[in-house]
């Protein structure tokens, strides 16, 4: 995983504050409970893809990309191994940019997740063409 526990719970915890959200609120949005948000925030547990589901919406997070900020995102090849192919490891977001990230509004965050998005869809168009 790219992402340390700490490092997703604090990115999970500002995006919850810069919603002022509380935990009782995303636990209901999120059918998720309070507890074990809180643990996930302070960094004392790592959320399961499952778990990470339930709380992308409420957080205003596309799924692919908190599973990214988590480590989880797939490569397109299952059998790939990360230590041998460059592209798939390429495809984690990289810690540091995930801290700037989260740092900015909700508005931000997701027109640099939709610019992410439109250029991965290019470059997979590219990639046909190329074929």
């Amino acid at each position: 995983m790219s992402q340390s526990g700490n490092d997703l719970g604090r990115v999970l915890y500002r995006q919850r504050i810069a919603l002022r959200l509380t935990l009782d609120e995303l636990s209901f949005a999120s059918g998720v409970s309070s507890s074990h948000l809180g643990r996930i925030e302070r960094g004392e547990r790592f959320p399961s893809a499952h778990v990470l589901r339930k709380i992308a919406k409420p957080l205003g997070f596309e799924e692919d990309a908190l599973f990214t900020l988590a480590g989880f995102l797939p490569s397109d090849n299952p059998h790939a191994d990360e230590e041998k192919d460059p592209v798939y490891s390429q495809r984690k977001l990289d810690p540091y940019v995930a801290e700037l990230l989260s740092e900015e509004t909700v508005e931000v965050q997701r027109a640099v997740i939709d610019i992410l998005n439109t250029m991965k869809l290019i470059s997979r168009a590219v990639e046909k063409e190329n074929e």
